[in-house]
């Protein structure tokens, strides 16, 4: 098989430009040779990377598809003590461009090398490290860099570009069926508040595919404001989502929505005063929060029976979305207020 040979200084850059040329086969494995890359190249395009100038040498690529990344990661470090080897993460997350892992302790000494291979094996530019999650009231990650320098790019989801800087905004994977029924309602000219908005993880969705008439996005995050903003005009829903900057509770008006979402956990519970100002007579109000696996039903009930009375109210279901903690889980609720 015929490799382009391309200086590893010129490779970040060079090697997507050719991708998406079409002019590699990207069933075979890019390689190394000391300072340069050898990227395999299809047989109708040799000519044509000649005549461009490419220094093209014969060798051996070998396919991708016919060994796992787990195991090309596993051999390229497989002199790392057994402590280390034994615990690297073997999933991951993806980001475009970039990628999250999850390290234990004992790998801090050999994080660089660790990146370094990570990002050749699976083609990425930046590879970061989850370190704790998120934390505090906007929900900020924990993620240190340890190969390449980019932190922004766009995940693409459901039909969805959602863009943001992973050392910024949190990006909950684990809530992509709940994302994906947004995108599924029928939201039929009807006017959405969506409290706490964050990048658009549901305003964007429920606006491109629900029907929705208007879509009022609340953040208060400056910096996920700016992302919204920004994947507002990526996906093309500008006369649709109305970002807002701010508490969601200085959200003038009342009983004009027909749909509410309370995408947040933990104090949810705090901003139904100011949901049920903004909710018409049988609307819905996407209720998120988190609780005990085994009383998730009573506390959901006993919430809305004080903020709305018995019989004020109707529980049109209830699903998890994911696992928050030890025997605690994220739940959504769908409630229907009836005055």
């Amino acid at each position: 098989m015929k490799l382009a040979v391309i200086p590893s200084s010129d490779a970040k850059d060079m090697i997507p430009r050719l991708v998406k040329e079409g002019v590699v086969n990207t069933h075979a494995k890019i390689s190394k040779s000391g300072s340069d890359r050898l990227i395999p190249i299809l047989d109708e395009y040799v000519q044509v990377m000649q005549e461009r100038g490419f220094t093209l040498v014969e060798g051996e690529a070998h396919s991708r598809a016919r060994t796992p990344p787990q195991e090309r990661i596993l051999k390229d470090l497989s002199d790392l003590p057994k402590e280390v080897l034994s615990n690297l993460p073997m999933k991951w997350e993806y980001v475009g461009d970039i990628v999250i892992i999850r390290l234990e302790d004992s790998a801090e000494p050999y994080k660089k090398r660790i990146g370094e291979v990570y990002a050749d094996q699976l083609e990425m530019q930046t590879v970061c490290v989850d370190r704790s999650g998120v934390s505090g009231e906007f929900r900020r990650p924990d993620i240190e860099v340890i190969y390449g320098s980019k932190t922004d790019s766009i995940r693409l989801e459901n039909g969805i570009r959602y863009y943001f800087d992973v050392t910024k905004v949190m990006f909950a994977s684990g809530n992509v069926d709940e994302r994906e029924r947004m995108k599924n309602l029928d939201c039929t000219g009807e006017t959405v508040v969506d409290m706490f908005a964050g990048i658009g993880y549901f305003s964007l969705p429920l606006a491109k595919f629900s029907g929705a008439k208007e879509v009022i996005s609340c953040e208060k995050n400056p910096e996920s404001y700016e992302f919204l903003v920004k994947n507002v005009e990526l996906n093309e829903v500008g006369h649709i989502v109305k970002p807002m900057l701010g508490d969601n509770r200085t959200l003038p008006g009342e009983r004009f929505a027909d749909r509410i979402l309370m995408g947040y956990v933990q104090i949810t519970s705090e901003f139904i005063p100011k949901a049920l100002q903004l909710i018409k007579p049988n609307g819905i109000i996407h209720y998120h929060d988190t609780f005990y696996v085994n009383e998730y039903e009573d506390k959901i009930t006993q919430i809305f029976d004080e903020a709305c009375g018995k019989g004020g109210y109707e529980i049109l279901g209830i699903r998890e979305v994911k696992s928050f903690a030890p025997s605690v889980s994220h739940y959504v609720a769908d409630i229907r207020i009836l005055h």
